[in-house]
């Protein structure tokens, strides 16, 4: 009989669960994950509002990668033996069914994100993990075969360093995890924010909050680079802009926006489906039908709030208390340019409710993809966010977590 493989997990996430779990199901390995803090799965509860955005119902790995900033090179052979179809079966296979929302986003049908963290617990409870939550790693140093992880302890009686065979880090954007891999012989990406909202100085807007319009065109412009541009749902907020559309540019302009430290100008296509001319043969019609009633009485395009619609005459100096048949050909011209390419400075950026997300990490070419293994420290895996790899909103983070963790404790496994 074959000595048992120890096995440690650093970081109690959703990749560092899932890593656990598929090492822990082989019968010659020992797994013990480590938590740092006294909650294990602290993201997973907290994710999607408390409902938990499991997935995205994307089932070919082609498209799946197409929704990541970073990584999506690398994913698209790991999607391809671990992706959300899977995901889904897995948890199907604990007693737990997901659903899809219209937008995609797959939930558990209990609209509560702790039959997620439950399901996961239990799980690893099933396969033998260990998991030991205040438990921060301060260190770790490769022995020849070997690695020793030194912990932080408050109780001097009890062994400050630890020894495993392999070791699964899972320790998302943390400073020390980056340290440790850093120390084990990677080469780290700056790591930036990515998913955030955008702070627009007008309080006007900010009055609006809650209005949404859908689909809006975005785009968005920083000195000397090529333009970045979105489709999606907007929402007004008392800060300034949120919604799909922005948290995906947000996405894709992570390391843009920090070199410009977060300002930027925003173009907004409020009538993404009219065009220039539709858009002023639509208020030259309402002019006419409308002759003696206040401009502000009515907003003649479906997308845009009454709310909205006052406001966007009151920025571009028309009076709302004019009559339809007073709108001047200049002031028509005025609000067909602002309906379909207004203007807004961004001056800063917002977090997006809990869910923070960073991109930046250790970098891809160091990690071989099919097994989640370090090519620079052998016996060393990675997985999830501690990886240059991030998804936009939508159940992309989770999704990359759950298929790195589950190949690493895959490979872990692997006797050789």
């Amino acid at each position: 009989m074959s000595k048992a493989l120890n096995v440690a997990v650093v970081g109690g996430g959703a990749a560092g669960f899932f890593g656990a779990i598929a090492a822990a199901q082989h019968p010659h390995t020992r797994v013990t994950l480590y938590e740092a803090g006294p909650q294990p799965l602290a993201k997973v509860r907290i994710s999607g509002g408390g409902r938990c955005n499991v997935t995205h119902h994307c089932f070919e790995p082609a498209q799946l990668v197409q929704n990541y900033p970073r990584g999506g090179k690398a994913l698209r052979g790991a999607f391809s033996r671990f992706q959300p179809k899977d995901t889904v079966a897995w948890f199907s296979q604990r007693g737990v069914k997901l659903k899809t929302e219209a937008d995609g986003r797959m939930f558990p049908v209990t609209d509560d994100s702790a039959t997620i963290v439950d399901c996961l617990t239990e799980a690893a409870q099933r396969a033998g993990v260990q998991v030991k939550v205040r438990s921060p790693i301060t260190h770790i140093t490769k022995q020849k075969n070997t690695f020793e992880l030194s912990l932080k302890s408050s109780k001097p009686d009890k062994p400050h360093s630890i020894v495993c065979d392999r070791l699964l880090l899972t320790t998302g954007s943390s400073p020390v995890g980056l340290r440790v891999a850093k120390a084990l012989g990677h080469t780290l990406e700056t790591s930036v924010p990515s998913l955030f909202t955008f702070n627009v100085a007008d309080k006007r807007l900010h009055q609006l909050s809650g209005v949404a319009v859908d689909p809006v065109d975005l785009r968005l412009k920083a000195e000397g680079v090529k333009p970045l541009m979105q489709t999606g749902p907007l929402l007004i907020t008392h800060w300034g802009l949120s919604g799909p559309a922005v948290l995906k540019l947000s996405a894709w302009g992570a390391r843009l926006l920090h070199t410009q430290r977060y300002k930027a100008l925003l173009t907004v296509n409020w009538l993404p489906a009219f065009s220039q001319d539709q858009v002023r043969a639509e208020l030259l019609q309402a002019k006419a039908a409308n002759s003696k009633k206040a401009i502000a009485a009515f907003s003649p395009f479906s997308p845009i709030s009454k709310r909205l619609w006052q406001y966007l005459l009151v920025r571009n100096e028309i009076d709302p208390a004019i009559t339809w048949a007073n709108l001047a050909k200049k002031q028509i011209n005025k609000l067909v340019q602002e309906l379909t390419q207004g203007t807004y400075e961004v001056m800063g950026k917002g977090t997006f409710k809990d869910e923070f997300v960073t991109c930046g990490g250790v970098r891809l070419k160091e990690v071989d993809f099919k097994t989640m293994e370090s090519r620079q420290c052998e016996g060393l895996y990675l997985a999830g966010e501690i990886l240059d790899i991030d998804g936009v909103t939508g159940g992309f983070n989770f999704q990359s977590a759950w298929t790195t963790g589950w190949l690493a404790g895959q490979a872990i496994a692997q006797l050789r």
